[in-house]
């Protein structure tokens, strides 16, 4: 079963999310900040993240950036940035921060998991094509 890191603040929106997410077969854990978010990404073994951006203390561009940046290569988690922000110049700054994809709100449960199967599947597969080079 894939986990699944969501970090988001707002309470009614990680209720509806992680209830949903659970129900599609996800195991989530959840981060309220950028700092609990880097702090568990460090600890644990998560398949993807969904990264809120509008977070207490720094904001989900920072923690994203903060994760990559702590990333030791081995294995590539793959972020989804979650926000109100709908602009595209938003969209590419959430790129440049490190996330792989982007999803405003409010959430269309239905496309956010499409894309989160698609970045499973990448990470599958790319964790497939270094089994096959070792």
């Amino acid at each position: 079963m894939p986990k699944i890191l969501l970090v988001e603040d707002d309470e009614d929106s990680y209720d509806m999310l992680m209830g949903r997410i659970e129900h599609k077969g996800y195991e989530v854990d959840l981060a309220t900040t950028g700092e609990e978010a880097l702090d568990m990404a460090g600890e644990a073994n998560y398949d993807l993240i969904l990264m809120d951006i509008r977070l207490p203390g720094f904001d989900g561009y920072e923690a994203t950036h903060r994760i990559r940046e702590r990333s030791d290569g081995d294995r590539y988690v793959p972020i989804i940035a979650i926000t109100a922000y709908a602009l595209e110049e938003d969209r590419e700054k959430a790129l440049a921060a490190g996330c792989d994809d982007y999803h405003a709100k409010p959430v269309h449960f239905s496309k956010l998991v499409e894309q989160m199967e698609t970045l499973l599947g990448e990470e599958k597969a790319a964790l497939g094509q270094e089994a096959e080079r070792e």
